[in-house]
């Protein structure tokens, strides 16, 4: 029961941090950081009940490490997976050669052709091993594992993101740096 309560509050602070802040009346600055007594105020007002410990073990269980505190402990956010605006406020990280983006078949001919882009993100998701890419990919489908020439496309003044979950972040991907001949996934059934 206790981790129904957890996934269910993780997926409200996912609604409040990254995509939908004013459900609750609540208050993003640049960098996506809010006010932790703030949130617990007002998802009690809104009726989503928890407290600081219970965010603590959100933020420290989470195997995909999507929230974090501030170092002090007096801020949240969200570590990635935006659909609003905000600073990622890191440095660009310098990627390694290749990246990989998992996705469904059923979208591979629209990234031959197009590249890769955010949708409805602020950030094209990359990460460093084909295994975890593929399990990306199985939650929108059949999966299918795109290779990038990350180092190449840095190299070329575009800039990388890491977060704290070892998810990579760029704006896009122009299909000039996607490799689509030995990725894998495209032929499994």
């Amino acid at each position: 029961m206790m981790e129904n309560k957890l996934v269910r509050i993780s997926k409200f602070l996912s609604l409040v941090l990254r995509h939908k802040p004013e459900t609750i009346g609540l208050k993003l600055d640049d960098e996506g950081w809010a006010d932790v007594e703030e949130l617990v105020r007002k998802a009690l007002a809104y009726g989503m009940i928890f407290d600081r410990p219970t965010l603590r073990q959100i933020v420290e269980q989470s195997e995909r490490k999507r929230f974090s505190f501030s170092d002090d402990g007096k801020r949240i956010r969200a570590n990635y997976g935006h659909s609003i605006a905000i600073s990622l406020g890191d440095k660009p990280s310098e990627p390694p050669e290749f990246l990989f983006h998992g996705t469904a078949t059923e979208s591979v001919p629209d990234i031959k052709k197009d590249g890769l882009g955010p949708g409805t993100r602020q950030h094209v998701h990359l990460v460093e091993d084909e295994e975890r890419a593929i399990e990306v990919g199985r939650r929108h489908g059949e999966p299918a594992v795109v290779t990038i020439k990350a180092r190449l496309m840095h190299e070329n003044g575009f800039e990388f993101f890491k977060t704290e979950s070892g998810i990579w972040l760029t704006k896009s991907v122009p299909r000039e740096y996607i490799v689509l001949e030995g990725s894998k996934g495209l032929e499994e059934s």
